[in-house]
């Protein structure tokens, strides 16, 4: 956890809660001029005598509202196409100055930054901050602040450098690169903010209490640029790429020849539609310098949920955000756009990246992902107050290729397929109303797609040809900003052919097949439908308590998981939480921070599923020191998925608790540790993680940083399959030892501002035992182990170490088999990137990433020959150069 940032200030002035007025707005004129001074962060040219500078800072924090320890000063100039910003930090100990090179926006040391609010509708600002250093951090603020795109990367100019008093920082950014109309008005929104590392104080220029709720609605003026005409963006940066992959050939495979190679290129531009609406548009666009997705094990019916990486569709991500969850846990992601759903793997029938195939009885090869042809984006916000987010995307039909003794067919495994998401917020009255909606589509080109093989593999039977979504959102804030009132509702619709709406209807999410359910399954359909959404009432500001509550409901036939995140349906959520803070440092610490929630769960049969409460707190030692603790009880458990279609069941409860101690991150040396334990009732299971971290800077431009991570759990109630016994239907389930061992090392070595090297490597191995099955034989009795019946001896035994032969009635002949599902799993990922922006804008990347996996179906763990093992492997590698060239013809 880093005490200094940008981000943290940032979250700061967001969240924390002293009761007091808003303080007067300040107002500082910029001046125009004729010529250009020189950006070398010196700031000596004679222009720089033009204009006034101006200081009266103020700590924001630890002392909210007292004098700065440091004084500031600041200058802002501009001619018709930039704006020139000048910032004097004054130091007493200039030896003490904190110089870091790090990756842009990862800032570290002391750091200066300017946040304009050009469209000056007190809801959006630009920041465009730096370190010490050099490095450029640079975030898009929308919604009062209280969402940040860090990748937000326009193109502007730093110089810094440290003297005797200190050290100056000296910005050019165009004019192109900010967004406001022609006639903006009489004023924009200005703050001016500096961190000092080694104290870890912030302070403002524009004072901000740490109650306020919200920040861009809180910043100073400026006047002077009234008369500034906007300028249109256009850049075009086209791209070509050169990559090389080497991996294992394999004898009698004609795809795994060892080798392959090709050269790619395609385009991204930024263009200024209108002054204040901008469109970026990738054609083939390439990501192979992005980090592979960390490994992982899920023994769960859902899918996990990735972080967007890919910098298209990171930026402006959060424009075109429409959320229906709450908090940070597996119901915080719930969403009408999951930007990963764009280029994701194919999926089609389940043929190997170069493997054997045994449905076909032949070799195959597949693409590991699908091919982005191009996408769009448009974003902006109009003059009077409508916020624009619109992306179109269109991904390739992806085809893999079988040779089956010499014989070559082709089978489609993603159809050609269109993207569509488009948003508009409308605000009133300031800020204080905002009416909003969203709509999504997704449309699969099915049509001349060859029903080949097995119906149930063909595409057309497996995925909706068309899914829609659409919402809308209200938003009214109250007593200036303290109070708020949101109503997300959303709706889907999808339609395919049968078999593709019966798999819909059977999926993890929803599960109609279940008895009981209030919808039951119907093998006619050839559409789905449903709604859901979100209503929360909070108090953010004004003192140091705040507090919430919300509603929230799926009803069973919402289906976002074409073009968004949805993990499961059938589900009403009351919430209602408290929150009190301390900020003014006090004794041994610097701020306390202490939470508490109540939570419960309904479907739509009228099962109460749950109950649960929380509580957890966190502080800052005035050391620089952190730690934290909570727990989370639920109880009253029911589960309606626990048998993957089955009946409802009843589960024992569970103690979810976990802390977390880190040490000064200012420091050369920072220790960090998490510790996790979750305790489930009537000894059906437990799970512990243990989570240390070192970071180590060995010198102001290196940072290294070790992650290990172990887990071992015990759960007596783990899902293995479910068959057919006679007329009934056995749910088996076994119980499991799992243990996962990874360790993340990563380096980030900066020769400069602009050169930066970074890598990332990841071994993980994973194993799973199970042992004593059972099936379920009462799943709602009273008593926990009333709910299973374990098998005998003589009821089961192991055939051949791959199959499970099941004589139930032991009259001597197997009733059914099953899978011995014991695993060991061994991964090892690494990501090498070289990357030069030589120029803004333009870039070269050179990247070697490796893979190398093993498996067994041992389901035990010997670490040291595990890694052996997996070592012993032939890597998968791949070699990358990228090189990029910005063309500004605006």
């Amino acid at each position: 956890m880093k005490n200094i940032s940008l981000t943290a200030a940032l979250l700061f002035l967001l969240l924390m809660s002293v009761s007091g007025q808003s303080p007067e707005k300040k107002r500082y004129k910029a001046t125009h001029i004729s010529e250009a001074p020189l950006i070398d962060g010196i700031i000596d040219d004679k222009i720089w005598n033009e204009g006034e500078w101006t200081d009266d800072f103020t700590q924001f924090e630890p002392y909210n509202g007292k004098k700065p320890s440091q004084h500031t000063e600041f200058k802002i100039l501009f001619d018709d196409n930039n704006l020139f910003v000048a910032i004097k930090s004054f130091d007493s100990s200039p030896d003490s100055i904190v110089k870091r090179l790090t990756r842009r926006d990862h800032e570290d040391g002391d750091m200066v930054a300017v946040l304009f609010d050009s469209f000056h509708d007190q809801r959006t600002g630009f920041l465009f901050g730096v370190s010490v250093g050099g490095v450029k951090s640079d975030r898009m603020m929308t919604n009062d602040g209280e969402n940040e795109d860090q990748s937000w990367d326009p193109n502007w100019w730093v110089g810094t450098s440290i003297n005797a008093q200190g050290w100056i920082a000296e910005m050019k950014i165009p004019f192109s690169q900010l967004r406001f109309e022609k006639n903006s008005g009489e004023v924009w929104g200005l703050e001016v903010l500096r961190t000092i590392y080694r104290k870890d104080e912030t302070c403002l220029w524009q004072h901000i209490p740490q109650d306020a709720p919200g920040v861009i609605h809180m910043l100073g003026e400026m006047s002077g640029v009234e008369q500034v005409k906007p300028r249109k963006i256009f850049d075009v940066t086209p791209y070509g790429v050169a990559q090389a992959q080497r991996f294992p050939a394999e004898e009698g495979n004609p795809f795994a020849t060892g080798k392959r190679d090709k050269i790619n290129g395609g385009l991204d531009a930024k263009i200024g539609v209108t002054n204040n609406l901008t469109m970026d548009l990738t054609i083939n666009p390439d990501f192979g310098q992005v980090e592979a997705d960390p490994s992982e094990v899920n023994l769960t019916a859902y899918e996990t949920f990735f972080m967007e990486k890919r910098p298209f569709f990171i930026e402006g991500n959060n424009i075109i955000n429409f959320g229906l969850g709450i908090g940070d846990g597996s119901e915080g992601n719930d969403n009408l756009f999951y930007s990963r759903r764009i280029g994701r793997k194919p999926q089609g029938s389940s043929y190997n990246y170069y493997g054997y195939n045994d449905t076909m009885e032949g070799y195959s090869v597949s693409p590991d992902r699908t091919s982005i042809l191009g996408a769009v984006k448009l974003t902006g916000k109009t003059q009077n107050g409508i916020s624009v987010g619109f992306m179109d995307a269109v991904t390739s039909e992806e085809i893999a290729e079988i040779d089956t003794g010499g014989h070559r067919s082709y089978q489609t495994v993603e159809p050609l397929t269109n993207y569509l998401a488009a948003r508009l917020q409308k605000d009133y009255k300031e800020g204080n109303t905002i009416i909003g909606g969203m709509f999504t589509s997704v449309n699969r080109n099915m049509n001349e797609i060859p029903l080949t093989g097995d119906e149930n593999d063909a595409l057309i039977n497996n995925l909706p040809t068309d899914a829609y979504t659409g919402g809308l959102d209200f938003t009214q804030y109250f007593s200036k900003k303290t109070y708020m009132i949101n109503l997300n509702a959303a709706f889907s619709y999808i339609q395919g052919t049968e078999m593709a709406i019966v798999k819909a209807q059977e999926s993890s999410a929803r599960y109609f097949q279940r008895p009981g359910n209030s919808i039951s399954l119907d093998s006619s359909r050839k559409s789905l439908s449903g709604s859901g959404g979100r209503l929360q009432f909070m108090k953010t500001g004004n003192g140091h308590w705040s507090y919430g509550g919300a509603f929230l409901w799926k009803t069973p036939g919402l289906e976002l998981n074409d073009m968004g995140y949805l993990r499961e349906t059938d589900q009403m959520l009351q919430v209602a939480w408290g929150n009190y803070r301390i900020w003014e440092p006090k004794s041994f610490y610097r701020n306390i921070n202490l939470n508490a929630s109540q939570y419960a769960g309904w479907d739509f049969s009228g099962n109460h599923l749950f109950d649960g409460v929380n509580v957890s707190g966190n502080l800052n030692f005035k050391n620089y020191w952190s730690a934290g603790a909570g727990t989370n009880m639920n109880y009253n458990t029911i589960s309606n998925t626990m048998l993957r279609g089955g009946p409802i069941m009843k589960v024992p409860g569970s103690l979810n608790s976990w802390l977390f101690l880190n040490t000064d991150s200012r420091k050369k040396v920072e220790l960090e540790l998490e510790l996790r334990n979750t305790v489930t009732f009537a000894g059906a299971g437990n799970i512990l993680n243990i989570q240390p971290e070192i970071t180590y800077k060995p010198i102001n431009t290196l940072s290294l940083s070790l992650n290990p991570s172990y887990m071992v759990s015990y759960d007596e109630l783990q899902y293995v399959t479910q068959t057919n016994y006679g007329s009934q239907t056995r749910y088996i389930y076994g119980s499991l030892d799992q243990k996962v061992i990874s360790m993340s090392f990563r380096v980030n070595f900066n020769l400069s501002p602009d050169l930066t090297l970074q890598y990332w490597g990841q071994p993980f191995v994973a194993s799973g035992k199970f042992y004593e099955y059972k099936y379920i034989t009462d799943p709602m009795a009273s008593e926990y182990k009333s709910r299973f019946s374990p098998y005998a001896p003589s009821q089961i035994s192991l055939n051949n170490d791959d199959q499970y032969l099941v004589d139930e009635n032991t009259d001597g002949t197997a009733d059914y088999v099953f899978d011995k599902p014991d695993f060991n799993f061994q991964e090892f990922l690494s990501n090498f990137v070289l990357r030069w922006e030589y120029n803004p804008g333009s870039s070269v990347y050179l990247v070697w990433s490796q893979t190398r996996s093993a498996s067994n179906n041992s389901g035990m763990m010997d670490y040291s020959n595990d890694m052996g093992d997996l070592f012993s492997e032939k890597p998968h590698n791949v070699f990358l150069l990228k090189f990029s060239y910005r063309f500004g013809l605006r």
